[in-house]
């Protein structure tokens, strides 16, 4: 017998009963549907895919206070009932008195509510919900999305210390950029950093207000040179951040080389000359490899510092620093981890202006001179890319400076991996995203004098770069805490890591020397060039009393029994200053007398004949190579830009 029309609506009924008490219980929209992603016991974030229309507030709530506020009006409205079955008069007159005060409590709350929360609602009004809007496209939300749901600005979003907070979809399909531009466009916000973390099940970004550094750091300021003087020596001091927060690199334990760079103006040198000269105060030696030549004027004739500016010099400096590099290797593996880092030698920086440029020079220089077996890539440019890899234990720092530290003018990618400390000015967003992709999204450059970005560990500081004169580099450089050890670089060619390891153990006046291990064939055309030079000419000037200005007929003459210095150095003689008149291509006397008298480059005297003082002619060749003269050298337009710019602080 089927089932009559009754029956069946009688099961329906009965079906839809039971489903509305589970729905009042759970705490479920009553209709059935789920507009958001709230549970039983957690409240909604997100309103679901596909849910059309505006969703109320309850909507968001846990199941378990719906279920409780709507049992609760149901118990009221049932002991009403009840008291009105039992005794009608009583509850009518509660009811009249009680719903009287209730009214008037309720019109009381909601007067006070709405002036207490008056600049909420404008707050939403004006800024959240404008947000929202143009936040539904980037991250793609559903426009009925409430958003006091996920966007959690505070009363006093724009202060210094107020943090905004913008829950994420769990799907993070994305892109930060446009995310952040929409906060920062619609909330007006300036100086501002982002924090964005996507683990869990509830990814979120915190917006905080960046607090500026100072306008400016000058090492004059004597709160400022305090501060340098406390810093230690393997950490200068770069600058102050924001809250006036030291801003500095401790070489021997985060980063042991450093990249800067900067646009035309942006402070490159300064930068270079602020941390150099501290180093050395600290007893560091300095090699300056400036193709420039006039980068670093505040380091001529400062103890403990070499200043290349000829490509040849500055090739055979990088090729003994590879050597010495090695060298220290060495000493540290037999040392062991326990062993002062000191024990290796003193610490070496090396200053390498320009680096595109300077590259370039370093390979046309090796492929006019290179011969036949030699191998095709310039060992300079080897030797430079073997101490960027040595790390911290060598104590050899690279300060290195490039307009555009691009992959092939370092030398390839991995070349730029070795620079955990990058210092950015004057950047463009294409440079911030070459060198520093891990930091998103690029802070906007500014054209503040010293302003720059020290990025270090993934997190970029804004820093105020201290400035330091010319003359106050130089005095502090000067200004160390008593001599060390010295290291001199001679021009050679490379040395065995054994052979330098060897040699320069075994010397015992404190003195590292990366001496003269043989010369390249280049060096003994040049040098056999001059002894036979000195054959013709040594004699005749001398016979005729016509000596260095502070020499005299008596003391050109040698003792009986003595023989010549360096009579037998026939590939690096001792000249005197007339002698090397005539072996220097572009220098007269006038001109060595006043340098030596004036030029704190100038070679020191290597021995004496008599009164005379004597120089080795390679010093006095490397020195006429990296002279400066107001005939050749000329100041480079974006240094007297940089000059310019830092001079107002």
């Amino acid at each position: 017998m089927g089932r009559s029309e009754f029956d069946r609506q009688l099961e329906e009924g009965v079906e839809a009963f039971l489903m509305g008490v589970g729905r009042l219980l759970s705490g479920r929209d009553m209709d059935g549907q789920r507009r958001t992603d709230a549970t039983f016991f957690k409240g909604g974030r997100r309103v679901l895919d596909g849910v059309e229309g505006r969703v109320g507030p309850w909507s968001y709530r846990p199941g378990w206070q719906r279920a409780a506020a709507r049992l609760t009006t149901l118990g009221g409205l049932g002991a009403g009932g009840w008291l009105y079955w039992t005794d009608p008069e009583q509850t009518l007159t509660a009811l009249e008195y009680g719903g009287a005060g209730a009214g008037g409590l309720l019109v009381s709350g909601a007067a006070v509510h709405a002036v207490r929360n008056r600049g909420q609602r404008e707050l939403m009004r004006e800024w959240v919900e404008p947000l929202h809007q143009a936040l539904v496209g980037p991250l793609g939300i559903p426009e009925a999305t409430r958003p006091r749901s996920y966007l959690h600005v505070p009363l006093n979003f724009s202060d210094d210390d107020a943090e905004i907070r913008i829950d994420l979809p769990v799907a993070l399909k994305f892109k930060e950029t446009e995310v952040a531009e929409m906060i920062v466009k619609k909330l007006a916000l300036q100086g501002v950093s982002f924090s964005w973390k996507y683990d869990g099940r509830n990814p979120y970004v915190t917006v905080k207000k960046v607090h500026r550094p100072p306008s400016k750091v000058v090492f004059s300021d004597p709160k400022v040179k305090e501060l340098v003087k406390k810093v230690p020596e393997s950490a200068p001091l770069i600058g102050l951040e924001r809250g006036q927060k030291i801003v500095s690199v401790d070489l021997d334990a985060e980063s042991p080389h450093v990249l800067v760079s900067a646009g035309t103006g942006g402070g490159k040198s300064v930068i270079l000359r602020t941390i150099a000269s501290q180093l050395i105060h600290h007893g560091a030696h300095g090699y300056i490899l400036d193709f420039k030549r006039v980068s670093h004027m505040w380091a001529r004739g400062v103890k403990n510092v070499e200043y290349c500016r000829d490509i040849a010099d500055i090739h055979d400096a990088l090729v003994r620093l590879g050597a010495e590099g090695q060298r220290r290797i060495h000493v540290a593996e037999k040392l062991g981890d326990d062993a002062d880092p000191s024990e290796v030698g003193p610490r070496i920086v090396i200053l390498l202006e320009e680096i595109n440029a300077t590259m370039k020079q370093l390979t046309r220089y090796w492929e006019k001179i290179k011969e036949k077996g030699d191998p095709k890539i310039s060992p300079a440019v080897d030797a430079l890319a073997e101490i960027l890899f040595m790390g911290r234990a060598v104590r050899l720092h690279v300060l290195l400076v490039a307009q555009s530290a691009t992959a092939r003018a370092l030398g390839g990618p991995e070349m730029r991996e070795n620079f955990a400390t990058r210092i950015l000015a004057r950047y463009t967003q294409n440079a911030w995203k070459m060198l520093v992709p891990e930091v998103q999204p690029a802070p906007k450059s500014t054209r503040h004098i010293g302003r720059a970005q020290v990025v270090l560990g993934g997190m970029a500081h804004e820093t105020q770069v201290m400035f330091m004169s010319d003359a106050e580099a130089r005095a502090w450089a000067m200004a160390g805490s008593g001599p060390a050890p010295s290291v001199t670089l001679t021009k050679s060619a490379p040395v065995a890591a054994d052979d330098s390891v060897t040699q320069l153990n075994s010397d015992t006046d404190e003195s590292l020397h990366l001496g003269k291990q043989g010369v390249d064939d280049t060096d003994q055309t040049v040098h056999g060039r001059a002894v036979q030079a000195l054959a013709s000419v040594a004699g005749d000037r001398y016979e005729e009393g016509d000596a260095d200005e502070d020499s005299d007929d008596e003391a050109a003459q040698l003792p009986a029994g003595d023989e010549q210095p360096g009579a037998d150095e026939d590939t690096d003689p001792l000249v005197g200053l007339r002698e090397a008149e005539d072996l220097l291509s572009d220098v007269d006397l006038t001109a060595l007398r006043n340098a030596r008298a004036r030029d704190p480059e100038f070679p020191a005297p290597a021995d004496k004949r008599g009164r005379e003082s004597l120089y080795r002619l390679s010093d006095l060749q490397r020195w006429e190579r990296n002279r400066l003269s107001s005939e050749s050298d000329e100041v480079d337009e974006d240094d007297v830009s940089e000059q310019e710019d830092v001079s107002v602080l």
